[in-house]
């Protein structure tokens, strides 16, 4: 992201190098070298809790899980749990849809007694573990996703037959076995829902959508560069349970993520088995790719609640910009709300990084919103746009969605007291070349149709601590966000 972002990969444009629109012929295309083939505020939004464990990590049985309702909507009553030990089982158990990872063949007790050796904030050595082989059909999906049309329909990606073959599992188990991995780590932060609509009259169960660049693993270990994070706290093997931990105590009913380069042998084996549906759609030349390793390359994924959703379309986007096809990517997914019967459509991105690519992050934000006017017929469909945008609020692309003709708002913004300013960061780490403390991740939403009920506040400052994101607590180097919508029931009103 930004200015912070490692150098660019061989090949990759850089700001001095990209073409302006008008040197550019009108048919221009790129090239890929096959090698690619390889691979509220509100008195307490920021205000600091005593450090306690995660008040959302809730039992997951406080209401019964009848036979027509999925395991994950149940009442989300938040009870604090303790991380207990219990034999793993289904998180070894992914492997019969796809090979693990070489890091999940060490033993969970080997790696929980490394890390407490070392203690966080505490600089380790740095020799990457292995992060295993990727499946065949990872590099199937790569090959189509680079001979894909801007905006072209793949059923394919919503096909996940080997992991459907799986018997369901009970989120009760899969979080205690994230436990027994993570009994030796910090305790999770207390994060807070901020109460935002309350004289809501529907009767109807709240979208609970949640956005999070999960950072990629190879990333992560090889090119990253977080230098006040231990490589003990970037091991796989305990940071992908700290992720799944994240992912079950909120119980989102959409869920989008970026920078998934463990799709196939760890996301999509488990979530589907939690009853999502699973769409996964990688950059087309993922700078993973470069690392030694590697997992294959990294994109963005969109899961959802087969029981609580329909899909009625999906659309896998490769972003252009100045009329290139570039290498950031978006799913677009029409859903019909089996409970209301109502339509709406949700949208994950992830936009170029780095300082300089001010004007191509633009582009592309243009281009995305260009696709999603078509496909929401001109905002007759709501609209919800989760992403790491790589943008501060101060750039040219996100003036672009506020002031778009599909009516959008960032969710965030009303945590604040004047409803109208982003929180003050959603990444914080520190890079060689300095601290880093940006707002790049939103959740926009259509704001005619949908209402936000309530949204999950950040952790403070003093909960992130002196070493910054990732860590031994924290998986990621961005902050997850989680929104609460409802249906407007008057969304012709604010058109």
């Amino acid at each position: 992201m930004l200015a912070e972002e490692p150098a660019a990969a061989v090949g990759e444009l850089t700001p001095q190098s990209a073409p302006t629109p008008s040197s550019l012929p009108q048919a221009a295309t790129v090239l890929l070298p096959s090698s690619c083939f390889l691979g509220g505020q509100r008195g307490i939004m920021y205000q600091s809790p005593a450090r306690s464990l995660c008040s959302a990590l809730s039992t997951l049985c406080c209401a019964p899980c009848t036979a027509a309702s999925s395991p994950l909507l149940l009442l989300r009553s938040p009870v604090p749990v303790k991380r207990a030990v219990s034999p793993p089982a289904l998180l070894g158990s992914s492997s019969s849809a796809a090979p693990r990872c070489g890091c999940c063949h060490q033993g969970a007790s080997a790696g929980r007694g490394s890390a407490a050796a070392v203690g966080p904030g505490v600089a380790s050595s740095r020799a990457a573990c292995s992060m295993g082989n990727s499946t065949s059909r990872l590099y199937s999906a790569l090959a189509k996703s680079l001979n894909s049309n801007a905006a072209s329909q793949h059923q394919e990606y919503l096909e996940q037959p080997d992991s459907e073959q799986l018997d369901p599992i009970d989120p009760k188990d899969l979080l205690q076995e994230c436990q027994a991995v993570l009994q030796k780590r910090p305790p999770r932060f207390q994060r807070d829902f901020v109460e935002l609509k309350t004289d809501s009259t529907s009767s109807h169960h709240p979208i609970r959508v949640m956005q999070w660049n999960i950072l990629a693993q190879a990333l992560g270990e090889g090119k990253d560069s977080f230098i006040q994070c231990p490589m003990e706290a970037l091991k796989w093997e305990e940071r992908k349970c700290l992720i799944l931990e994240e992912i079950l105590a909120y119980q989102p009913d959409i869920l989008c993520l970026q920078e998934v380069d463990h799709y196939f042998d760890t996301f999509q084996p488990l979530l589907s088995r939690l009853g999502y549906q699973c769409t996964f759609f990688p950059k087309p030349w993922s700078p993973c790719l470069d690392v030694e390793h590697n997992n294959g390359p990294d994109g963005c994924a969109l899961f959802f609640l087969k029981d609580r959703f329909t899909l009625v379309k999906s659309v896998n986007i490769r972003l252009t910009a100045m009329k290139l096809k570039t290498n950031q990517v978006a799913i677009a997914q029409t859903l019909r709300c089996s409970e209301t019967g109502k339509l709406f459509c949700i949208a994950v991105t992830h936009l170029k990084a780095r300082t300089g690519w001010e004007r191509f992050r633009s582009a592309q934000g243009c281009d995305l919103l260009q696709n999603l006017k078509n496909i929401t017929q001109g905002a007759e469909i709501p609209l919800i746009i989760c992403g790491d945008f790589n943008a501060e609020p101060t750039e040219e692309v996100y003036k672009e969605f506020s002031n778009s003709s599909l009516n959008l708002n960032s969710a965030y913004k009303l945590l604040s007291t004047d409803g109208q300013s982003e929180p003050p960061y959603t990444t914080w780490k520190i890079r060689p070349s300095g601290e880093c403390r940006h707002t790049l991740d939103y959740i926009w939403y259509s704001q005619h149709a949908l209402n936000v009920n309530s949204a999950l506040g950040l952790l403070t400052e003093e909960q992130i601590g002196p070493n910054r994101l990732p860590s031994f607590n924290y998986p990621s180097d961005h902050l997850s966000l989680v929104c609460d919508f409802s249906f407007n029931q008057d969304p012709d009103r604010l058109l």
